[in-house]
């Protein structure tokens, strides 16, 4: 009895230790998936910040080429109210406008290109980053509905072998265990295993198999008394 005694708290101990290692994994798990969120928001906050920075930028550009427009037209209107007064300026003025207009133009087109470019990349970082947000969504919505799978596994196999937590010698059930889910780690079972199931998938007249019977397949009667005792 004492040794029964020392495998009980032995057994539970370890249960205890199972119990306290998942935990462990989860909180860790858990503060992982807390601090990669806290990046990736940072990220998106720095990102969103550079593109409304870039996008400022782009306004101001086209606020100059509008106001050099404004400068050509009323330096137009000028020389239209000189000439009508008899003042002409000399063609020098006009070429050294006419250039640093130019000038001007060629820098806001360099800047609004290297504005778009930058724009640009920011937007697929940032579609990069709604693609893996997207993808790790996905990913946990696939997780949950494994774990709930698996949970429901675990109820049909504490239906049929008992709830390990309440059964101690449970170990001794894993061979059973082994045999009837061997399929789900080994490839020749699977394939031994598909091929008797497959050996009933045949007419009712085949020589070398039988279907399978279309509905309960009631047991034989007992064959003596004793075994009926043990049926009944």
């Amino acid at each position: 009895e004492a040794l029964e005694d020392r495998a009980a708290r032995e057994e539970a101990a370890a249960r205890m230790a199972e119990r306290q290692a998942l935990i462990d994994r989860w909180r860790a798990r858990r503060a992982q998936e807390v601090e990669e969120k806290h990046r990736e928001q940072e990220l998106k906050a720095a990102a969103d910040s550079v593109l409304s920075e870039v996008r400022k930028k782009q306004a101001d550009t086209k606020r100059v080429a509008e106001i050099l427009r404004g400068l050509e037209k009323l330096r137009k209107l000028r020389k239209e109210a000189a000439a009508r007064k008899g003042v002409c300026p000399p063609p020098e003025a006009d070429e050294a406008f006419e250039n640093e207009i130019q000038s001007l133009r060629a820098l806001i087109k360099q800047r609004t290109e290297v504005y778009e470019a930058e724009e640009q990349a920011l937007r697929v970082m940032l579609e990069g980053e709604q693609e893996e947000e997207r993808k790790r969504e996905l990913e946990k919505k696939q997780k949950k509905e494994k774990e709930k799978l698996l949970q429901q596994k675990r109820e049909m196999d504490s239906k049929l072998f008992g709830d390990p937590e309440e059964f101690p010698l449970y170990h001794l059930l894993e061979p059973f265990r082994q045999y009837y889910l061997q399929a789900e780690y080994s490839m020749p079972a699977l394939i031994q295993i598909r091929h008797e199931w497959d050996r009933f998938l045949v007419p009712v007249d085949h020589p070398e198999g039988s279907f399978v019977p279309p509905g309960w397949v009631l047991p034989s009667l007992p064959s003596s008394d004793i075994w009926a005792t043990a049926v009944g």
